[in-house]
């Protein structure tokens, strides 16, 4: 069957597709999968026991189930919901908000397909414009979300070494352009894959050469602060006006409800709204409804820095590591663990690609991903890019531990087939 170019570019084989595909099926099939690759967070007991209750409640209460699940909401999601989120937002931060300011959308990807398209392609002047993503790599989620085509300028990052293993990307602001080309710049924070926290002055510069440009600051903030507030990092979380702040339910613990929140200027905030409205209407009811009282109450925060972010801190501590252990030997370094719950390994001059060492960890049973995926915008030849991996440490112990295991037997493999063999000297 042929396509519309439309149609062909969202139907082929893409980076998220793969980690999407292969985690469905790994998850449905009878053999028993290491799971390093995917985003999925931990069944953290005492937090699952929260919504557990929530859920009871809404049982309780009158035709409070009956009206979550059999009525829609308005485009911009449960107006209660909204309203919460603001009034959170301004008792904890200070940050004038209204309900106005605050979309709903189906989970945070659709949210960044929104609002990719809506900054970033051919505009009605017949010029074309792109999101500028200061700090590569970034999330692969964002690589196919365009419409149109190179939608992405991507800049490489500057290296900071802390000891033999262990390194940090930071923003190149040296190198950085931000020309009329330019129609937003865009960071996550955690950043997906590396667990890089764009410091407090980092962000403060972009901000700034937003505004000095007139263009927007996006910050993917899925794992950041207040909530799920995965970050071990000392920030704070900043708004204006020029600021479009994405938020997320999944890593709280609510993946399978498909919410993302848009904090933005009220015009940013209609138009996602709008766009709901044509591809499905309104946004889904159930992840507001569950988090609707912890919204209110201010217990999502609570919930997200004493019982998420100690889990997963103490998850990462333990993983590094069984990392040291297995890589051993090797020219091996993983990006400082800052928060969000991916580990990534670079292994320098690795004799094959990462997406051939994808294929061999799968064939032993490991998913994970491989780093090529996560450069957006960044088409010129680089090693770096297929040197690297991102790993989830966030499944059972024994699993991750095994997982890694397995990747430091592959690796060393890999670095010892690629040595010339020796050749005696006959005297």
């Amino acid at each position: 069957m042929q396509y519309t170019q439309f149609g062909e570019k969202f139907t082929a084989v893409s980076g998220i597709l793969q980690l999407m595909d292969d985690l469905g099926t790994a998850m449905a099939g009878s053999d028993e999968m290491i799971m390093l690759g995917g985003g999925n967070p931990s069944h953290i007991p005492a937090v699952q026991a929260r919504f557990r209750e929530r859920m009871q409640a809404i049982l309780d209460n009158g035709d409070e189930f009956e009206r979550l699940i059999g009525n829609y909401d308005p485009p911009q999601g449960l107006a209660a919901f909204n309203s919460a989120v603001a009034e959170l937002m301004r008792k904890t931060y200070g940050w004038d908000v209204t309900a106005k300011n605050v979309a709903l959308t189906n989970g945070s990807q659709t949210a960044f397909f929104y609002l990719f398209n809506l900054l970033a392609g051919k505009y009605p002047d017949g010029s074309h414009k792109k999101i500028l993503l200061p700090l590569a790599p970034e999330y692969i989620g964002y690589v196919d979300a365009g419409i149109d085509e190179d939608i992405f300028v991507a800049q490489k990052p500057q290296f900071e070494f802390f000891d033999a293993h262990t390194f940090k990307y930071r923003v190149d602001f040296k190198n950085l352009v931000v020309d009329d080309n330019i129609s937003a710049i865009c960071v996550s924070r955690p950043t997906n894959p590396t667990g890089n926290v764009l410091t407090n002055r980092e962000i403060e510069h972009l901000r700034q050469l937003a505004n000095q440009h007139g263009i927007p600051l996006i910050i993917d903030n899925a794992y950041g602060a207040p909530f799920p507030s995965i970050i071990f990092n000392d920030v704070t979380p900043v708004w204006d006006e020029n600021i479009i702040l994405c938020l997320s339910l999944s890593k709280l613990g609510l993946p399978g409800t498909r919410t993302g929140i848009v904090i933005a200027s009220e015009a940013i905030a209609t138009a996602v709204a709008r766009m709901n409205a044509v591809v499905s209407l309104a946004p889904v009811s159930y992840g507001a409804g569950m988090a609707l009282e912890m919204m209110r109450s201010g217990d999502i925060i609570d919930i997200s820095q004493n019982l998420i972010q100690p889990y997963y801190q103490e998850r990462a501590e333990t993983a590094v590591g069984w990392v040291w252990e297995a890589l051993e030997g090797t020219d091996f370094y993983i990006h400082k663990p800052e928060g969000a719950f991916f580990f990534w390994l670079w292994f320098k001059d690795l004799p094959i690609t990462c997406a051939e060492l994808y294929e061999r960890l799968k064939d032993r049973g490991v998913l994970i991903v491989p780093g090529h995926y996560f450069f957006p915008g960044l088409t010129e030849p680089w090693d770096h890019k297929h040197e690297c991996i991102r790993m989830n440490y966030t499944q059972e112990e024994h699993k991750v531990r095994a997982g890694i295991r397995i990747i430091g037997e592959e690796v060393k493999r890999a670095y010892a087939k690629a040595q010339p063999a020796y050749t005696p000297v006959l005297v």
